[in-house]
């Protein structure tokens, strides 16, 4: 549910403090709810995430948004317009303050062209997408929204941050009238506190209502 990429990070980070050609990498900031990519325009750049959460989204024609995914430390951004030179397919958007490596496009295609480690990391981030992609469809079909949903508010206390309902909703593909059902059915089973969204139980608790789950697919 949040992805990150420690390997890609540590590349930047060795990357920027190498030589001349780093020297076109920027550090750039954005603050909680600022756009980083923006779906139909056209970007000069691709960011990997240094510091902070970020959502990747698509808005549909009727307005709607569904989230793809959160990406967190290492995780990189608006490299497929950079491969193929195309508008911007979704937006990026900070949900904390957030902080990233801007690498032009002319030094990410040199990158890639010439150095087998970073090309070997994007094609590894590549495989990756696809699989977690898998894997979510199948868990969406498998498993009961009850399921993601907390699977989600431990991520929500995990890292700290306050992900908003109609967020939660478009990751999880409902309505917010859905999604409201089932924060009531979850807080009838006394899971959640009877006024919030705060998981009301212990970490092994939890875990073992996840496992039974997880044994009813």
């Amino acid at each position: 549910m949040l992805r990150t990429n420690p390997a890609f990070l540590h590349f930047m980070e060795r990357f920027t403090a190498s030589g001349r050609e780093s020297e076109a990498v920027a550090i750039k900031t954005f603050t909680a709810g600022t756009r980083l990519i923006r779906q139909g325009d056209t970007i000069s750049h691709v960011y990997i995430i240094r510091e902070g959460i970020t959502k990747c989204y698509i808005e549909e024609d009727n307005g709607k948004d569904y989230i793809f995914e959160f990406l967190g430390k290492g995780e990189i951004t608006g490299d497929l317009e950079g491969i193929r030179k195309e508008k911007c397919l979704c937006n990026i958007e900070a949900i904390t303050p957030v902080t990233v490596y801007a690498i032009p496009h002319t030094l990410f295609s040199w990158l890639l062209l010439n150095n087998t480690e970073f090309n070997g990391l994007m094609l590894e981030e590549l495989v990756i997408r696809i699989r977690q992609t898998c894997i979510r469809a199948s868990y969406q079909q498998l498993y009961p929204v009850e399921y993601a949903l907390l699977r989600l508010l431990a991520l929500e206390a995990e890292q700290d941050i306050v992900i908003p309902k109609k967020d939660m909703a478009a990751y999880l593909g409902i309505t917010t009238r859905s999604f409201n059902r089932t924060l009531k059915e979850l807080r009838a089973k006394n899971i959640l506190d009877p006024q919030g969204m705060n998981i009301d139980l212990t970490r092994k608790q939890l875990e073992e209502i996840l496992r039974r789950f997880e044994d009813m697919k």
